[in-house]
């Protein structure tokens, strides 16, 4: 059996000076502060609930401030980014991150840590922005989706290792040094990006900082069939992986009693997710784009459906709960890597604007439909998988429509 070829090094990487290992490595350690804010607190739930005095699901606030503050600053950081380059808003931005972690230590009540996790949050909007920014100034096509599925990869070993990093934090000491955790491993990635990390956007290619400009180039985003409806999908599925993280804690640990052991059942999902990502990075650039996103999804609603149907009604035991999250967790490593692939081909020219549009779509519409659904937590695990299966279900229409009614295609570059 013929073994795949390796992309070749960008020749962009190489003016740069840097490796593709290494730039895959800056760019997953800048994208992964952002799942490092939302896992890292998840197992000081109860410790927040508690100092502060609230109760039910409002703890589930501290992510959605932050998700709402990290969605809607991208809309800023692209024009910025395409004007100003990729570098000086990228710093700001971990300026701004590292100031509110430092902060949130120190909250006196539950509404100032709000406040600071939501301008946290516009903080680092900047790093996921101009992360798939810099990818796309310097890869095409499927090798984007190759570089972009091993960026993905390293990302998501965060969510593997977060919780038990907070767990280990608060077993001895107090949660607020979880926030001060956060600022030192910004710092790090800052100096490693300000000294190996140049400016990607060539100066032909930067785009005046006018209304007009700015208009036009949101208006090839959104008037473009396939980056505007796979935008859309992408803001759907990933509702249900928002939903995973706002009710992981109370299912693991009310439901099933995992309260010392729910950092390891959150790092399954996370280890399976990278082990799809990886397969992705190796397989992707044979098979395409769209057949390996398809039929992830076509999966992924397949089984969220049956496992709805027999939830319903029924005491879940917690292998049967896990054999259905070892199912469907590996799905999002096939999917969201391809999906933003092919949301952004067409965008080359704008793509820190279309980096921007895609991310506040789907960050803002994914946060506030898996903040839907974790606020129908009744005590089971069944609003979790529900709510996958209707999620996966608007994303299967959604791509329908974009693919008009043909799935499994791989048409031009894919």
């Amino acid at each position: 059996m013929q073994k795949p070829v390796n992309p070749p090094e960008p020749e962009e990487l190489a003016r740069m000076g840097v490796s593709r290992p290494e730039f895959i490595a800056i760019v997953a350690g800048l994208m992964a502060l952002n799942a490092l804010a939302i896992d890292i607190l998840l197992p000081a739930f109860p410790n927040i609930s508690s100092a502060y005095g609230i109760d039910g699901n409002a703890v589930q606030y501290i992510l959605l401030s932050y998700v709402m503050g990290f969605g809607g600053a991208q809309l800023f950081f692209g024009p910025i980014s395409d004007r100003f380059g990729r570098r000086k808003p990228l710093f700001f931005g971990l300026a701004v991150y590292i100031l509110c972690a430092i902060a949130g230590g120190f909250a006196p009540d539950f509404t100032t840590l709000l406040i600071l996790r939501f301008v946290q949050g516009l903080g680092a909007a900047g790093t996921r922005v101009i992360a798939l920014a810099v990818v796309r100034d310097t890869h095409a096509g499927r090798a984007m989706a190759s570089t972009m599925s091993l960026v993905m990869m390293v990302f998501m070993v965060v969510p593997i290792i977060a919780p038990f990093i907070g767990q280990g934090i608060i077993l001895v000491g107090p949660w607020q040094h979880i926030f001060w955790f956060m600022a030192v491993l910004a710092i790090v990635m800052t100096l490693w990006g300000a000294i190996r990390l140049r400016e990607t956007l060539s100066p032909e290619n930067r785009r005046p900082l006018a209304v007009k400009v700015i208009t036009q180039g949101f208006r090839l985003v959104v008037s473009n069939r396939i980056s505007l409806l796979y935008t859309m999908a992408t803001a759907f599925f990933f509702g249900s992986l928002f939903a995973f993280l706002n009710l992981a804690q109370p299912i693991f640990g009310e439901v099933y009693g995992l309260h010392a052991y729910f950092p390891l059942a959150m790092a399954t999902g996370g280890v399976l997710m990278s082990m799809a990502s990886l397969l992705n990075a190796r397989i992707v650039e044979r098979i395409g784009m769209r057949r390996l996103s398809h039929g992830a999804l076509v999966g992924h609603l397949a089984i969220s459906a049956v496992a709805s149907v027999w939830f319903y009604g029924h005491d879940v035991p917690l292998w049967l709960f896990m054999a259905v999250l070892a199912l469907i967790m590996p799905l999002f490593g096939l999917i969201g890597a391809n999906f933003n692939s092919i949301a952004m081909e067409p965008l080359g020219k704008v793509a820190g604007t279309a980096s921007s549009v895609l991310g506040f779509t789907q960050t803002v519409g994914g946060g506030l439909v898996g903040a839907a659904i974790g606020q129908t937590f009744d005590g089971t695990s069944l609003p979790l998988i529900a709510g996958s299966a209707l999620t996966s279900l608007i994303t299967l229409l959604l791509v329908l429509i974009a693919e008009n009614g043909r799935l499994f295609t791989n048409p031009g570059a894919d």
